[in-house]
């Protein structure tokens, strides 16, 4: 019996030129608008971008902090730190070198505050900048110690004969060299279909896998929906199939040792990019020496398949 189930949480809506739901990376295709922003998110946001863009984004803020209190003690005086140089832009360099020494807290000793004002200045650049020191590191050990998933996902689906029916198949693998405890995994098919009044509306259909749990995960594994009379696929042909509006959404959970808690993991495929009549090419092997070898530059390779 075809397992048809309800909306899983991405919305029954949907269009005749509606991409797809989720992106190749696992992040669902979704554009916010007229969304406030709030400065709640703003934890959320660091930890999660890209390592290049937040030290990237650390600098800058630096940066910027240290020109802001070099314009304020070229406003008090440069005097008040070091002599005059007769240049406005060397003094300002003046002035910016020894607010990066007081912001880091360095205080070389060569550039040093002679006045009340410029002293009381520089002693709240030096707590601001303590603060701020204090907040980027609890940032580093959050990205460092949040929980990602080392799932990594076959590049191409698969759609070829399968024993007395046909078969869908991915395969996935550990990047990581701990091993994943107890995966288990499900996939739901998204079609996009027009109803009696001619609007496009998103069915789901919960899909049986030949193997939907395993005990450990040290290599690779192949993921099997066969096209048997219980699948939502099975009055199609392999043509018709790559021509659906469908979309395969994976969840996938394992218990992670490394982070000593369950990790969760999204992916998807769209039925259009299914690799016809190929299959995987075999990327675990054992050496002379008897010892299983995982070739990860085989991990993405197929082949031709022959009935």
């Amino acid at each position: 019996m075809i397992n048809k189930i309800k909306d899983p949480g991405v919305g029954n809506a949907s269009a005749q030129y509606a991409k797809r739901m989720l992106k190749p990376d696992g992040s669902f295709n979704l554009k916010y608008q007229n969304k406030p922003r709030k400065f709640t998110e703003a934890y959320h946001f660091l930890v999660n971008i890209s390592w290049f863009y937040f030290f990237g984004l650390s600098f800058l803020v630096g940066f910027i902090i240290n020109a802001v209190f070099a314009l304020i003690y070229l406003l008090i005086g440069i005097e008040e730190i070091t002599a005059l140089s007769g240049s406005v832009v060397q003094d300002f360099f003046n002035a910016f070198f020894f607010s990066t020494q007081t912001f880091t807290t360095v205080g070389y000793g060569a550039l040093a505050p002679q006045g009340w004002l410029s002293g009381m200045v520089a002693s709240i650049e030096s707590f601001l900048g303590l603060m701020l020191f204090a907040f980027v590191t609890g940032l580093i050990y959050g990205r460092f110690s949040k929980p990602r998933s080392a799932v990594r996902f076959s590049e191409h689906l698969i759609l070829r004969d399968f024993k007395e029916h046909r078969a869908v198949m991915f395969r996935l693998v550990n990047d990581r060299k701990s091993v994943m405890i107890q995966p288990k995994i499900s996939v739901t098919l998204m079609l996009s279909q027009p109803n009696d009044s001619g609007e496009y509306q998103n069915n789901f259909y919960l899909l049986n896998l030949e193997r939907d749990a395993i005990d450990y995960l040290p290599t690779t594994w192949t993921v099997v929906h066969e096209l048997d009379e219980e699948s939502p696929l099975s009055g199609y042909s392999n043509e018709a199939i790559k021509k659906l509006h469908g979309e395969l959404i994976i969840m996938m959970s394992y218990y992670d040792e490394s982070f000593n808690q369950e990790v969760h993991k999204i992916h998807s495929y769209v039925l259009k990019e299914a690799q016809v009549d190929f299959k995987f090419v075999k990327a675990q092997n054992f050496n002379p020496e008897g010892t299983l070898i995982l070739d990860y530059d085989l991990f993405d390779a197929i082949e031709p398949h022959k009935s």
